[in-house]
């Protein structure tokens, strides 16, 4: 949602703009932004789309990406091991997820409810038996509200650069984001 025209002037000192780099950015001139901010003047429509753009641009640019969040240190499981060994390294480690990594990629995702449901029903012994499909893996430069998009659908995601996993980001991350 866009900013009134009256706002405008809050907007460009929220993202740390003087006029003159934010009448650069939307490619008008300083005195223009000055005489919109001070309400002297109604901008046309071309002129107020093209400075509602450079917000929503400048804006998704200061917004916090992936590698500034994700947790670095990526807790696993391989496919052969054995669902006691993922239930103690997830006791040990206080998290609920964690992906299945085989040959540096992610191949499936074993989770408190995934273990316990094949507890109960007796499915097997090895990871492999009861993984479910793989977190989404996102680039680094990924902005943290696309993560957390993503994260309404699945229990953690992935974050890679240069196809390497380079971390990890769960809902959890983003609460102690929210709250922390």
């Amino acid at each position: 949602m866009y900013p009134e025209l009256a706002e405008i002037k809050q907007v460009r000192r929220k993202l740390e703009l003087t006029q003159a780099t934010f009448a650069q950015q939307v490619g008008v001139s300083q005195s223009l932004i000055a005489k919109i901010e001070a309400g002297r003047l109604d901008p046309s429509y071309s002129v107020a789309r093209k400075i509602f753009s450079a917000i929503d641009l400048l804006g998704k640019k200061q917004e916090q990406k992936a590698s500034q969040l994700m947790t670095k240190h990526i807790i696993s499981v391989k496919p052969n091991d054995d669902i006691r060994e993922a239930i103690q390294k997830m006791k040990k480690a206080n998290i609920s997820q964690m992906p299945v990594i085989e040959d540096h990629k992610s191949i499936g995702l074993i989770s408190e409810a995934t273990i316990l449901e094949a507890l109960l029903n007796k499915k097997g012994s090895r990871i492999k038996d009861i993984m479910d499909d793989p977190a989404p893996i996102i680039p680094t430069n990924t902005t943290i509200s696309a993560a957390s998009n993503l994260l309404r659908y699945c229990p953690m995601v992935l974050v890679s650069e240069s196809g390497e996993i380079k971390g990890v980001i769960t809902k959890a991350d983003l609460l102690g984001k929210a709250f922390g």
